[in-house]
């Protein structure tokens, strides 16, 4: 683990039943930048990314060999906190899913199943969250009307808000844009810029333009194999393995 990375896999291994999803990934994730995953369907991008906050837990007959550190501590351990992991390491979903609540309580679900009552504290995580999510000026008038009634887009950047209420480190993306409009995605783009101010970023994405646009590094994934790592700019400009040029120059993928 290299002495800046918050996050790190070292010799990860997973497992689906027989099945081997992923193959020796060893992996530092720096704080307060993007990375992005890419590579064709079925490679292993959005495996690796729920093993970062165990979310592969709730699949049945998953399991893994080798380490996952966050912060330097190992998360896979048998007493490890899963609730506490999942709390810092925060998880958007490819399609928005907001609850069947109004927008207030989507947003102030988490910091209330954490133990806050206060109306006052809760005002104000609701619109900071609101507001770090670029939501608030669009739902500020109608926060007690339902979150269904909201557009894709704002709908997924509720689900950000809702995220960022519980104060994580790292919000881990699984294609948040997949489900959007390119206008939505634009602002989930910028957002995300906005958001490394204050936390690390994981993102799948399945479109290339994006991991380009958006991300300060790359990991180019393939058959459950992490096949080549680096800055986002030597990823697409001067990868150092073929399979790497062969699909980011669109020869196969």
């Amino acid at each position: 683990m290299t002495e800046t990375a918050i996050l790190s896999t070292r010799n990860l291994n997973l497992y689906y039943g027989e099945r081997h999803a992923l193959k020796e990934i060893t992996i530092d994730i720096e704080p307060k930048r993007v990375t992005a995953l890419i590579g064709p369907s079925g490679c292993g991008k959005s495996s690796l990314l729920r093993c970062f906050n165990r979310m592969n837990d709730l699949v049945e007959n998953a399991r893994t060999e080798g380490e996952i550190l966050f912060k330097g501590e190992e998360i896979t351990s048998p007493v490890a906190d899963v609730v506490a992991i999942r709390k810092r390491i925060g998880m958007v979903f490819q399609k928005p899913n907001p609850f069947p609540k109004s927008i207030y309580e989507n947003v102030a679900y988490g910091p209330r199943v954490h133990g806050i009552r206060d109306a006052e504290a809760l005002d104000a995580i609701v619109e900071k969250s609101l507001r770090d999510a670029a939501l608030w000026e669009e739902v500020k008038d109608r926060l007690h009307s339902s979150a269904l009634g909201l557009s894709g887009g704002q709908q997924q950047r509720l689900c950000i808000a809702r995220t960022l209420a519980v104060e994580p480190e790292v919000i881990l993306m699984d294609e948040p844009c997949s489900a959007l409009d390119p206008i939505a995605t634009a602002k989930i783009e910028a957002l995300i810029e906005d958001l490394k101010t204050h936390y690390t970023v994981v993102i799948v994405t399945h479109s290339m333009q994006q991991a380009a646009r958006a991300s300060d590094f790359t990991g180019f994934m393939y058959l459950g194999e992490l096949v080549e790592f680096g800055e986002t700019t030597q990823i697409f400009e001067a990868p150092k393995n073929r399979l790497t040029e062969n699909y980011v120059t669109g020869r196969f993928g």
